[in-house]
């Protein structure tokens, strides 16, 4: 199947079974805003809770903060947000369409790259075990050719980009011959600047209102509150604070279903660390943020490092952690190093002080700082996607199943009863009083056992206890299992401890200690 058909099934998926709908549905909706159904907020809030324990729990040196997300307007002008925080934007002259051009430009470069692989694989498979990609790629014509070009077409992004070269960029466009998507042509206006910030007012008049802005990132709530939190709670360097929190950008093109939004959320953790040793810190958060990642189970094929080409103004070291999305690899977390850029900034535009001393050198400083900065929102569509799986039974039949990992399942545990009559009800429903404390739990009694797992399934439910009449018989249950939908008689005592055995975040907060 096409990974474009892949997607749109996953979109309608999501709202056909309340994970994410389009905001303002009744009134046509609200381009690139959405909301979260009732299963998605629960698949949202356990990503939440695996995030922030990996952080606050395993780390006795990183706690937690909540910063307002409206903020004094300089805040933004010391950040460089007012003057820098700038897309390169360009039109379509037929379509009428806008687009980054530092997109255009990089899914050219995706499509050479995928010329490459698809090379590569067919070599592969034509000469099996004696396949030498290295030969292959040193030796082939084609793959020569593409990747002489791709080589050629990057150095001058790059060079563009970092330099600032909207020029460069644009005939860079025309030159690759990057058309339109929707008018097939390439006729570009020139490329301009466009903030992404939202601004508002804040005030009871408009004579004495003060332009503030909606945050378009949440970590200069933590760099603003360094000192706050480091004195009351006596933080010894190195340490870190994290946060979760909204933040808006007024994007030029948002698209691709919750990738890119105007409104979503963030889980970034600032770690302060002693000038000198940030590529030592910025190494281990690399590591280890891959790491959680990884311990979802996911195909570790899905997931790749992306060095940056153009660096932040306040950076000297950037990677991005790539997920294999339906439409692409594509950023899901960035791990930056800042330097001392935030804090020196917010010194000289406040005047306040922002220095830490360091009683094992003796002396003041202002540390560096190591950020990772992951995107919920692409989290979560992350987890989707690697999750969607279409399976053909025996006997031919479908079922559209979410393998999501069983500690972030929205629901856990599904209670069903064989038939709605003989006391089944009656005691399954005493099963969830049980089990309701210790995870969320579903009961269902509509439709046959068959309709009501594959409800399940869909959902990502991971097990399932089916109250039938030799329960009332002997006090035993079926758990059912959704991966492999295999199915065991455990007692009704046993049936809490065994789905907490199998579905509690340590398991994978565990594998993260190891």
């Amino acid at each position: 199947m096409a990974q474009e058909d892949v997607f749109k099934k996953i979109v309608s998926h999501c709202k056909e079974y309340g994970f994410v709908f389009p905001s303002s549905e009744i009134y046509d909706g609200l381009s690139a805003v959405y909301d979260y159904g009732q299963m998605g907020v629960e698949l949202k809030n356990n990503i939440k809770k695996y995030w922030w324990d990996s952080m606050t729990l395993l780390h006795e040196n990183i706690v937690g903060i909540d910063a307002a997300i409206f903020m004094h307007p300089t805040v933004w002008k010391a950040s460089g947000h007012v003057d820098a925080f700038n897309d390169p934007l360009i039109d379509n002259k037929d379509s009428k369409k806008r687009y980054r051009a530092d997109t255009l430009i990089e899914d050219y470069l995706a499509k050479l790259d995928e010329k490459i692989d698809k090379e590569i694989k067919k070599a592969a498979k034509r000469f099996g075990d004696n396949f030498d990609e290295k030969k292959f790629r040193e030796t082939n014509p084609r793959v020569i050719e593409h990747q002489k070009h791709r080589d050629e077409v990057h150095e001058r992004y790059k060079k563009a980009m970092n330099e600032n070269d909207f020029t460069e960029l644009r005939q860079l466009i025309i030159d690759c011959n990057i058309v339109c998507p929707v008018s097939g042509t390439c006729n570009w206006t020139e490329i301009r600047q466009f903030n992404l910030m939202f601004a508002t007012e804040m005030g009871s008049t408009s004579d004495g209102a003060m332009k503030v802005y909606l945050r378009p990132e949440t970590a200069q709530g933590i760099f603003v509150n360094f000192l706050n939190v480091q004195k009351t709670g006596r933080m010894k360097i190195p340490f870190g604070i994290a946060q979760i929190g909204k933040a808006f950008r007024n994007e030029i093109v948002a698209r691709q279903f919750i990738f890119r939004m105007r409104e979503f959320e963030q889980m970034e953790m600032q770690f302060f660390v002693t000038p000198g040793d940030e590529m030592k810190w910025f190494n281990y958060w690399k590591n280890l943020r891959m790491k959680w990642h990884l311990a979802l189970g996911f195909n570790k094929e899905n997931y790749r490092f992306h060095d940056h080409d153009k660096l932040a103004h306040y950076a000297n070291a950037a990677t991005d952690i790539e997920f294999n999305m339906p439409f692409g690899f594509k950023e899901v977390e960035g791990i930056h190093s800042r330097t001392d850029f935030d804090l020196s900034q917010h010194e000289k535009y406040s005047g306040k002080k922002m220095q830490y001393f360091d009683p094992e050198l003796n002396q003041s400083y202002t540390p560096y700082v190591i950020e990772t900065s992951i995107g919920l929102d692409r989290m979560f569509l992350s987890v989707i996607s690697a999750a969607y799986c279409e399976e053909i039974l025996e006997g031919g039949e479908m079922r559209v199943v979410l393998k999501i990992p069983p500690a972030l399942a929205p629901v856990k545990l599904a209670v069903l009863p064989l038939v709605r009559k003989d006391g089944l009800p009656e005691k399954a429903q005493e099963i969830m009083k049980i089990s309701k404390f210790n995870f969320t739990c579903q009961y269902d009694e509509k439709d046959s056992i068959g309709r009501r797992y594959r409800r399940q399934d869909a959902i990502g439910t991971p097990y399932c206890v089916t109250v039938d009449h030799q329960t009332l018989e002997d006090n035993t249950v079926t758990i059912r299992e959704r991966d492999t939908m295999k199915q065991e008689r455990v007692l009704i005592p046993d049936v809490e401890k065994e789905i907490i055995a199998k579905t509690d975040m340590k398991n994978l907060l565990k594998m993260l200690a190891e």
